[in-house]
């Protein structure tokens, strides 16, 4: 892959020539019957709007992935700066785009990569000094034909946002408070050691938490506060 240099990070990029044009179109013909002995073709149009480049980018910052945009021909145009990080355990700096290029290569060396114009390919890392996973989501189309490469790491980032857990739910301060530690991977006894609470009042809360989620058990609450986690 011939990966040449970026030019801004995401937080101050103008995203002007990326918004996609409008929805193409293609006709599927239905047939209907006219009359008692006659069939008459009656064309239709069923509309595919692309996605937006900026909604799938801004889903892959909201679940934590470092993610990188790139034209047809491989070169960088955007990244995150969660990307940044991953990309920096794989170099020494930094320092300038063409560094963050020779990262995904480095990254990805030795690895089948086939990135398809339009496409978003996940390239999942394990443990450091491992190699990659790379997996090709082709059903997702990008304007002007370009890639999304989206970078998940073994640890994660981000939680669901707390406004939308009590909009949800009907949470509590308290009850909003365990669920965002219980999503980041805490186990009740340690949160009740750390908030200073009884395990009475953990379990309480944990009952509650049940309750208005419709969940029975921790890894159930856990899985759905991780689905949750894609939501603004």
């Amino acid at each position: 892959m011939n990966l040449v240099s970026g030019q801004n990070d995401s937080r101050s990029i103008a995203r002007s020539g990326m918004i996609p044009p409008g929805p193409s179109s293609r006709t599927v013909t239905a047939f209907a019957r006219g009359g008692a002995s006659r069939n008459t073709i009656r064309p239709t149009t069923a509309k595919y709007v692309r996605p937006c480049l900026g909604s799938i980018t801004g889903m892959l910052e909201r679940i934590g992935c470092g993610w990188l945009v790139l034209s047809e021909s491989k070169r960088v145009l955007e990244w995150n700066s969660a990307a940044e990080t991953i990309l920096t355990a794989c170099a020494d700096s930094l320092d300038s785009p063409s560094d963050l290029s020779a990262a995904l290569r480095s990254l990805i060396a030795g690895v089948p990569a086939n990135f398809v114009a339009g496409s978003l390919s996940w390239i999942v890392i394990r443990n450091a000094g491992d190699r990659p996973v790379i997996m090709n989501e082709e059903g997702v189309v990008t304007p002007d034909g370009s890639i999304i490469v989206a970078l998940l790491d073994r640890q994660p980032r981000t939680g669901p946002n707390p406004e939308t857990l009590r909009k949800m739910f009907g949470l509590t301060g308290a009850e909003t408070h365990l669920a965002l530690r219980l999503a980041s991977g805490d186990a009740p006894l340690e949160i009740a050691e750390r908030s200073r609470l009884s395990r009475t009042t953990i379990r309480t809360q944990l009952a509650s938490l049940f309750a208005k989620t419709e969940t029975r058990r921790q890894a159930e609450l856990v899985a759905l506060l991780g689905r949750i986690s894609v939501l603004p």
